[in-house]
């Protein structure tokens, strides 16, 4: 089992341990988990490949983890708790013994179905337990699991098809969301027309909404579990064999495949959950985010069930039918652990303090927040309203390429500050450089938050473009990972992230490469060339603006302006749609061609101090011409 920390002092005890004996250190945490076959090292590593292995030689299948390890100890807890959409549809508790069968039974399906040990599997699935199951199920037989946001549009999914050419799609017929029956079957069928390589398509009946069912292709889920035996040899992997590719946005406009491999990320995922958290056994823990995200992975279905924990997955949205909705659900379940997103909580406090005025909260003991740096504002609302001031609240930083949570506190551990991520998980060794990868040692310094040794949950390539995951991460600041946030260390030497330095957007926690959204602009048959910035937004953070050159002949600016969100929406999906978009003459640029972003950021933020030089640009009297577009002109 993971050791969890439980002082300040063990904390740092902790941490020199793993800074001075890395690998003593993961091996010691390693071997509390079920190996087929112990490892001949612990690590081998060069950030200059970059090459990075973990536990190398070890055999072990993660589920066998979760259940086997598991069963005869708490076969009847309960593993999954599903609260629907719809608060008067009945609740679904799922204990390990259960979850077990049906990771059994639908890998059996899998591999009746032609599915074998290193085939990519597409899940497309609404927030039900079938979506955890399938993640399982592909991790029991070997084969590869990409799940994506059953939000994104049929063009965006049939990107993610082709580029790990996927052998199989699993979704359902369709999503309840709020008020909406998303057609989630008919945006796999349009997303298939476009590729070549998947087979088959296994359909989850959750809305009974009447979809085509491709003959030869389409499965029902009922129909290829009715006659598979609940029980399953799990297959034997390498540590190193891909466990899941998840995507995500980059600074050019093809989404990168980001890869985990099995036994690194099975390791940290435990390992950080246990400690952040400080979970229990008998806690409930709630993680409010979805499956087709990062967090989905690693704290709402690997990193929770790794540690035997009762996990609550949500189908909805925290504003309906009402706003208290995330409230209710702590008190019907008599949440622990709660952990969301700043997005969440600054929409949550638009509303006041009436919609809370029903529930106690009494159950929470954590409270956490994840996606993007938390503003003050939000913290003390957080802390102050939902955790009652008793609450330790954990600022999480990480990312989808890092696996797991990286600077935290340990709730009720190691110190609060609000707005700060405040201190190194152990085995994470943070530094912040100059724009010459200098480091700036000591407190009260400010640059770009590197990483300068391996953990196990880093991400190892992106797929199928190993050079693409070296200029991204490993290039700018060789020998380094490079995590493209900026951070601050304050007076206390506690760390603060400052957001993204790159060309990429958080918005409401979901990270946007801004080349992305332009590409899509772009295919709309009227615009010429736009150029896209993230701004402050009150509620997601981040928000998209969007600077358009356009052929307006014939059009209005507002009916232009209409199609072209719309054109995004349908190419990338609704997430993207830019929040503000200005048409106009032309756009900043160096005498060399390139768009200079940070003038269009200042114009997006309303900071028209301190614009800078700009005399040097090819074009300097569009800048008073966009300003004065913008409304903005003194």
């Amino acid at each position: 089992m993971s050791q969890k920390i439980q002082s300040l002092s063990g904390y740092y005890h902790e941490y020199q341990k793993s800074i001075h004996q890395p690998e003593q250190f993961w091996s010691r945490i390693a071997q509390g988990f079920h190996w087929k076959k112990p490892w001949d090292n612990v690590l081998s590593w060069d950030f200059e490949g970059p090459e990075i292995k973990w536990f190398e030689n070890a055999k072990l299948n993660i589920t066998e983890n979760i259940f086997e390890r598991y069963l005869f100890t708490h076969g009847d807890k309960t593993a999954i708790i599903w609260e629907p959409n719809e608060p008067n549809e009945a609740e679904r508790r799922i204990s390990y013994s259960e979850l077990y069968e049906m990771t059994c039974q639908f890998s059996n399906a899998l591999e009746s179905q032609g599915i074998q040990k290193g085939d990519r599997v597409i899940i497309y699935m609404p927030m039900i337990p079938e979506a955890a199951v399938a993640m399982l199920a592909c991790a029991r037989v070997g084969a590869v699991h990409s799940v994506v946001f059953a939000g994104f549009s049929s063009t965006a999914l049939a990107d993610r098809i082709k580029d790990c050419k996927a052998k199989m799609v699993l979704t359902a017929d369709g999503n309840f969301r709020g008020t909406k029956n998303i057609p989630v079957k008919a945006v796999v069928d349009e997303a298939l027309a476009q590729t070549q390589t998947v087979e088959k398509v296994i359909v989850y009946q959750r809305t009974q909404t009447a979809v085509e069912m491709k003959s030869g292709r389409d499965l029902w889920w009922h129909e290829v579990i009715a006659n598979e035996p609940k029980a399953n040899t799990a297959a034997t992997l390498d540590a190193e064999d891909l466990l899941f590719i998840l995507y995500t946005s980059g600074s050019t406009g093809k989404p990168k495949g980001v890869v985990h491999t099995t036994a690194g990320y099975m390791v940290y995922t435990h390992y950080s959950f246990t400690n952040v958290f400080q979970y229990s056994q008998g806690d409930v823990y709630w993680c409010t985010a979805d499956v087709g995200w990062i967090t989905g992975h690693s704290y709402i279905v690997y990193g929770p069930l790794l540690a035997g924990a009762t996990t609550v997955m949500f189908e909805g949205v925290p504003t309906y039918p009402d706003p208290g909705r995330f409230w209710a659900i702590v008190d019907k379940y008599q949440v622990n652990q709660f952990y969301t997103a700043p997005t969440a909580i600054r929409a949550l406090q638009a509303y006041g303090l009436e919609p809370l005025a029903p529930y106690s909260l009494d159950s929470l003991k954590v409270i956490g927040s994840v996606g993007e740096p938390i503003n003050e504002e939000a913290w003390h609302w957080y802390h102050d309203h939902i955790g009652k001031g008793k609450c330790p609240l954990v600022d999480t930083w990480w990312q989808t390429e890092t696996g797991g949570i990286m600077i935290s506190p340990l709730a009720g551990i190691t110190p609060n500050k609000p707005a700060h991520a405040s201190l190194p998980l152990p085995g994470i060794q943070p530094l912040i450089v100059d724009a010459e990868g200098n480091e700036l040692k000591g407190n009260n310094v400010e640059g770009n938050l590197c990483i300068k040794f391996p953990w196990p949950s880093m991400l190892r390539t992106t797929y199928g473009d190993h050079k693409r995951c070296k200029e991204t991460y490993f290039s700018t600041y060789p020998g380094m990972y490079f995590t493209g946030d900026g951070a601050k260390r304050d007076h206390d030497g506690y760390l603060r992230i400052l957001g993204r330095v790159d060309d990429v957007i958080n918005v409401s926690g979901h990270r946007m490469g801004t080349a992305e959204v332009e590409n899509a602009i772009n295919e709309h048959p009227k615009v010429v060339e736009s150029a896209v910035v993230g701004f402050p937004h009150n509620i997601k953070g981040q928000g998209i603006y969007a600077y358009v050159i356009c052929d307006l002949e014939g059009r209005t600016e507002e009916g232009l302006i209409k199609e072209i969100k719309e054109t995004v929406r349908k190419i990338i999906g609704p997430i993207a749609t830019p929040d503000e978009m200005q048409i106009v003459p032309g756009l900043p640029k160096t005498r060399s061609g390139k768009i200079m972003r940070r003038i269009l950021r200042k114009v997006a933020s309303k900071e028209l101090s301190n614009m800078g030089d700009t005399s040097t640009l090819l074009n300097p009297e569009v800048v008073d011409q966009i300003i004065k577009g913008a409304g903005l002109a003194p």
